[in-house]
């Protein structure tokens, strides 16, 4: 059997990602730990815990894949930059890469991050070629470790490794305390929101063009880093005029009244020549169509968990951190 398995296939980014390889006609496993992962046509789920050794070495065995896309890792807001699980991750993920080269895996796609980069060096854009990493969480330092054991582990079994750095995410189904989310919600609901400052730069890129960019990535031969990003510089400034445009309720927004984190830079850009000249991949959503199938998402959403659970919400008027 060969085809692509995909860890973490229910989640944000994995979600998409597996139904556009369905869609290109791929085979597709998708790993999920949920009892009921949601019915896709051309996609196959398994349900399996990586932090189970042997049942991932018998799925895997079992299943051959030609094809890895390694998407699973903890990401609960506010405590995965520091959760001592990171260090666990670590170990199932390199558990996970060692079953899929003794099954005769051939090509893996596996998730990085931006925060691998030293943030406190903002003169210009993040290229991989010459931005060094010098991550300043254990989530970033986890991350880069396992590029370091990976990349080194399938350059001597010859199996080829592509390294996608993911900048700022948004859109459907992303975790409610994140920053667009969180600051929809509160619209939405009649709440007040406190901000930081307008003046933060970020490289926003839509979940489906970071699941389309995965894809094509995983369809190429190119191996080692590639940011995965926009290439353009969003202030927050203009994400929430954005929200405020599409939700209404500009005076529940208090700009400015929460301060920066400690070490937060001004300015995160990604430099994204890999991406567009050897993976052959450029987004297709600009920011004005992304926020606005996200809060229209959010609506249906927020909609129908007021129908089913009135009191979901949480009191009115209480201010939200953004």
């Amino acid at each position: 059997m060969a085809g692509v398995l995909v860890s973490g296939a229910g989640g944000f980014i994995g979600l998409p990602t597996i139904v556009r390889l369905a869609g290109q006609g791929s085979e597709v496993h998708a790993l999920s730990t949920r009892a009921y992962p949601p019915q896709l046509p051309g996609v196959r789920w398994h349900r399996l815990d990586l932090f189970d050794t042997r049942s991932v070495d018998e799925l895997v065995g079992e299943l051959a894949p030609e094809q890895l896309i390694h998407l699973a890792w903890c990401t609960e807001t506010g405590r995965c930059l520091h959760a001592p699980e990171n260090v666990t991750w670590v170990e199932r993920s390199l558990h996970l890469l060692r079953a899929f080269v003794r099954c005769g895996g051939r090509r893996a796609v596996m998730l990085g991050t931006c925060a691998e980069y030293d943030w406190s060096a903002v003169d210009g854009p993040f290229c991989e070629l010459t931005s060094a990493p010098a991550p300043a969480t254990l989530y970033g330092v986890a991350k880069d470790a396992l590029r370091r054991v990976a990349s080194a582990y399938l350059a001597q079994e010859e199996v080829e490794l592509a390294w996608a750095r993911p900048f700022f995410l948004y859109g459907p189904r992303e975790a409610p305390a994140r920053l667009v989310p969180s600051l929809v919600r509160a619209l939405l609901a009649g709440h007040t929101v406190a901000t930081g400052s307008d003046e933060r730069v970020r490289d926003f890129m839509y979940v489906q063009d970071v699941a389309d960019a995965l894809v094509a990535l995983r369809g190429s031969s190119v191996v080692g880093a590639v940011n995965i990003a926009s290439g353009l510089s969003t202030t927050i400034g203009e994400i929430v005029d954005r929200i405020v445009e599409l939700t209404g309720g500009g005076e529940l927004v208090r700009r400015g009244a929460l301060p920066d984190r400690p070490g937060e830079p001004r300015q995160l850009l990604a430099d994204v020549g890999r991406l567009h000249d050897e993976v052959g991949y450029r987004s297709r959503w600009n920011l004005v169509d992304g926020l606005a199938a996200t809060v229209s998402w959010w609506r249906e959403h927020e909609s129908a968990g007021a129908n089913t659970s009135p009191t979901r919400r949480g009191r009115s008027g209480t201010p939200q951190r953004m």
